[in-house]
């Protein structure tokens, strides 16, 4: 199983090489699919931790909706801040697809998306993302972050 997400891993490895990114990357032998795991996996509070909700808009486009770990991403909120009837939650096969990376280990930045970053994600310092993998995380300051995704900051959080 571990061996499969080396490629994405790598792949994300390879994207902060090329574009100078400020980060830190963890591999581990345990999941860091949820924020609990993935706390305990890094041996940090659950509260430096984001999630990435990927969404899609009608037409098909990918947007990924930042929260804080223990906050809810908000579709009708999404839909709103985008001005769309409504924003579907992607399925792990769509997130795929739109990403690159599997579902539980997609990164906050590096492929094409509209971003959408609560303003509680901002309000942080250090945080951890996705790292390419369940298996990984990556962490990174909050502006960095925002400078690789050139996100909108909107509420989004239930």
């Amino acid at each position: 199983m571990k061996i499969c997400n080396k490629e994405y891993e790598d792949k994300l490895k390879q994207y902060i090489d090329r574009n100078g990114v400020s980060a830190k990357h963890y591999i581990f032998d345990e999941t860091c699919h949820s924020v609990q795991e993935a706390a305990s996996a890094a041996n940090a509070s659950p509260e430096k931790f984001i999630k990435s909700i990927c969404m899609l808009k009608p037409d098909g486009e990918l947007v990924v909706a930042i929260v804080k770990g223990e906050d809810r991403a908000s579709t009708s909120r999404v839909a709103k801040a985008l001005g769309v009837d409504e924003a579907k939650i992607a399925s792990p096969e769509e997130i795929l697809e739109k990403t690159g990376y599997i579902c539980g280990g997609v990164p906050a930045f590096g492929y094409d998306a509209v971003y959408l970053i609560d303003p509680k994600v901002m309000d942080m310092d250090m945080i951890f993302t996705g790292g390419g993998s369940p298996y990984s995380l990556l962490e990174i300051s909050a502006k960095e972050m925002y400078r690789l995704n050139n996100g909108q900051v909107v509420r989004i959080r239930r």
